[in-house]
């Protein structure tokens, strides 16, 4: 379990940045897996998504988490008579109370957000494919439209995979200069054809161009770290059959 500074300061938020450790999952999804999407015994994981639901404060049926497909989309909640939960979509923005919103990834980075002001919650699903097609962007906008002022909005990227385990070709690396040149920069070249990605200061970057000053970044990487986290990129590389997703939660009282 990993906690957000900044976060901590509100007596009124709840959040965490959960481990795969202390759950119920055996073999590959050992132990705290959330991932309904992955091959695991469906009893385990929802035996996992209500332990989660009691360590951070809510009924079970106000865990709420989206099916992520790596897109732009954001779900907006007002209250919560409209929660619905395993909506497609790859961020949730909210001002209800007592309801836990969750991001699942592992190697892709969880972003939990919060404006004290206006009592606004939210939280991204943020890969590259995501963060390419503007999902951060999105998700902020949403707190503009809002009325949120960006200088009240606290940003807090989560663990994800780091630039040295993030070995990627040169198609990969055309993706993002096709969009925009400057995008080089996050890519560092190894040797011929192959580099690199910096996936958390690609994300930094677009949340620092958007005039956010309030940001925090728990550097810890999911790769290299077997026992605390999940990996699809490691998983992979062990040619392990499936893999595990850890959630990442925040709920407003």
């Amino acid at each position: 379990m990993f906690f957000s500074q900044k976060l901590q300061k509100f007596q009124n938020i709840k959040h965490c940045f959960f481990s795969r450790k202390n759950g119920f999952s055996k073999g590959l999804y050992k132990s705290l897996n959330c991932g309904l999407g992955s091959a695991d015994k469906k009893e385990d994981v929802m035996k996992n998504l209500q332990l989660v639901s009691r360590k951070i404060g809510c009924k079970d049926e106000f865990l709420i988490t989206l099916n992520q497909v790596h897109s732009d989309k954001v779900i907006y909640f007002e209250d919560k008579s409209l929660v619905e939960n395993k909506l497609v979509g790859d961020a949730i923005v909210t001002k209800a109370k007592n309801v836990g919103i969750g991001i699942l990834a592992a190697d892709c980075a969880p972003i939990l957000l919060y404006d004290p002001n206006k009592k606004i919650i939210g939280c991204i699903h943020a890969g590259w494919k995501g963060a390419l097609k503007g999902i951060v962007r999105n998700t902020i906008n949403k707190f503009k439209e809002l009325n949120s002022n960006i200088n009240d909005l606290i940003v807090v990227v989560g663990p994800c995979i780091k630039k040295e385990e993030y070995n990627v070709k040169s198609d990969f690396l055309e993706k993002f200069i096709n969009i925009n040149p400057k995008h080089e920069i996050f890519f560092e070249k190894t040797k011929k054809n192959e580099y690199l990605f910096d996936l958390r200061y690609f994300i930094n970057k677009e949340i620092s161009d958007l005039n956010i000053i309030n940001i925090e970044n728990i550097k810890l990487d999911t790769f290299s770290a077997p026992e605390t986290f999940y990996s699809y990129r490691r998983s992979r590389h062990n040619e392990e059959k499936d893999y595990g997703r850890c959630i990442s939660v925040i709920l407003m009282t």
